[in-house]
């Protein structure tokens, strides 16, 4: 998914391979504990993977060997220290990652850890392209819309592309809702192509 942007965003994963398998124990072990307050962790993940994907030296840091254990946690609890009121639950796992060397599986641990709270909530996430930036309003009305679409909860991370030149293109799961003017412009063609 990349780095995170909007809540769920910047995501810090300086391993070149994650297992997905392990980020989703992690991620249903830390959903368990937390279930009962499960958006307010998801705010605490989203904001210490992005401090964490913010601070360059932390990919040397969870990479490289020459670190110690004790050097890999004293730094981190530094960033965790830049979350205001960090749920135990939380800092007791990233100390636990940093204890088995498991760091760089944070951020995919977040999206797992996001995956169950949507489910649970009845969210779906979805992204929105436009040719510029929309406003809250625009970006409400359209969530308003989608949500009757599918019946549940949208959340929706915007992005801006000017080569649609006009409207917007959703994705929410695998649907997409493209009303972009470079879609329609490009079926046109086809249809006068095929005449």
């Amino acid at each position: 998914m990349g780095p995170w942007t909007g809540g769920a965003g910047a995501c810090y994963t300086p391993a070149p391979m994650v297992n997905v398998s392990v980020s989703r124990r992690y991620a249903r072990a830390l959903f368990e504990l937390c279930s009962a307050n499960s958006d307010k962790v998801l705010e605490q993940l989203t904001t210490l993977v992005g401090a964490l994907a913010q601070n360059h030296e932390m990919a040397d840091l969870a990479a490289n060997p020459a670190y110690t254990r004790a050097q890999r946690l004293t730094v981190v609890v530094a960033v965790m220290a830049q979350v205001p009121g960090l749920d135990e639950s939380v800092g007791n796992l990233v100390r636990l990652l940093v204890e088995r060397g498991r760091l760089g599986y944070l951020g995919d641990i977040a999206r797992q850890f996001r995956d169950q709270a949507d489910l649970k909530a009845g969210r779906v996430r979805g992204k929105v392209t436009s040719a510029r930036p929309l406003s809250p309003e625009a970006l409400t009305r359209l969530e308003k819309q989608l949500e009757v679409a599918t019946q549940r909860d949208v959340v929706l991370e915007c992005k801006v592309d000017p080569r649609l030149l006009g409207g917007v293109s959703a994705q929410v799961g695998s649907v997409v809702y493209d009303g972009s003017l470079r879609t329609q412009l490009d079926e046109l063609q086809r249809a006068l192509r095929n005449q």
